[in-house]
């Protein structure tokens, strides 16, 4: 069975790896919305890490537990801008209406 290999700019990849590691987005998440599975991703990132000679030389600096903390913070901190945005949209229609 032949498979069809597809080429994906580099830019098409970071962008990709930038969602999972800036963004803290899940790793199917991000696979879904860029049509490839999850291992390409991951593969993507690896490569990414090897790349930059250290994974994060600042988060090996960080213990396990700061980390857990790090990320839960990222996390918060998406969810908030998402709330922002979307009372901002509901301003805004609200305003709109009552003209």
């Amino acid at each position: 069975m032949a498979q069809n290999k597809r080429a994906f700019s580099p830019e098409f990849r970071e962008a990709a790896v930038r969602e999972v590691v800036d963004k803290s987005r899940p790793v199917p998440d991000v696979a879904r919305a860029c049509g490839v599975t999850g291992q390409t991703i991951r593969n993507w990132i690896r490569e990414f890490r090897a790349e930059r000679d250290v994974a994060d030389s600042a988060d090996s600096e960080l213990s396990i537990g700061e980390r857990a903390r790090v990320k839960e913070l990222e996390r918060r901190v998406r969810e908030l801008e998402e709330e922002n945005e979307f009372l901002g949209k509901s301003v805004a229609f609200f305003a709109k209406k009552h003209r």
